[in-house]
């Protein structure tokens, strides 16, 4: 998979694709994740990548020549399967948004900045308008940074054991179960019988009475009906 991303403030995005699974994924070759200044395809002399809004307001808007000019670069390099646009207003972004695009091929994003894009941007160009909460960011790199995240460690080859995503909560419409690990005791607090008795059957049955139970007093909008 690659994914190309679109951004004002590339130095944003350093860190988080250099470390833990996304520099695994990348290393083995089964994620390329390649970050594009517009600052260059600015105008002017002072590259200018923002304007006043048209009507008046607070807030500028980035423009429309400097994003167009990169997108369609890109897009004669190679075909995009979504032009991905963050946004608070998008579409909420969740693990099977996550599941839908990991089994895509090339991904182009977007990130917003001051007070969003140009709207003949969304219009022509964006075919998948994304979000990740009902509040508001100073731009679209932290959302897209965490979309590579949970899409990338979906790739099959990412995850040392690849059946664990399988089991993250939301794959199933539930929250994850409590986990432990050694010691089996510790201040006088222990783990579970059932873990430790070998019984795998029974520890899956456990585990998902926990998941669900977890999930009714925490996400009870995640239940189908009868599951309440």
């Amino acid at each position: 998979m690659r994914i190309d991303i679109i951004t004002v403030l590339p130095e944003l995005l350093t860190s988080p694709f250099a470390h833990s699974m996304m520099k695994r994924a990348q290393e083995k070759g089964l994620l390329e994740i390649m970050v594009h200044d517009l600052r260059p395809y600015g105008l002017g002399r002072h590259q200018q990548v923002d304007d006043y809004q048209f009507g008046g307001g607070a807030g500028m808007v980035m423009m429309l020549e400097p994003i167009v000019t990169l997108i369609e670069k890109l897009k004669a390099e190679r075909t995009y399967d979504e032009v991905i646009y963050l946004t608070p207003d998008g579409q909420r972004f969740d693990q099977k948004m996550a599941n839908r695009l990991s089994l895509k091929g090339n991904l182009l994003m977007l990130c917003g900045h001051y007070k969003g894009v140009d709207q003949r941007i969304r219009d022509h160009f964006i075919t998948l308008e994304v979000s990740i909460g009902d509040f508001v960011l100073s731009g679209g790199e932290i959302p897209a940074a965490l979309m590579v995240d949970a899409i990338g460690r979906l790739l099959p080859g990412v995850l040392n054991d690849e059946t664990s995503a399988l089991f993250d909560s939301f794959q199933d419409d539930l929250l994850a179960p409590p986990v432990y690990t050694r010691p089996a005791e510790f201040r006088g607090w222990g783990v579970p019988e059932v873990l430790l008795s070998g019984n795998f059957a029974k520890i899956e049955d456990w585990r998902y009475q926990e998941a669900l139970q977890r999930t009714r007093e925490r996400r009870p909008d995640l239940l189908k009906e009868g599951e309440e």
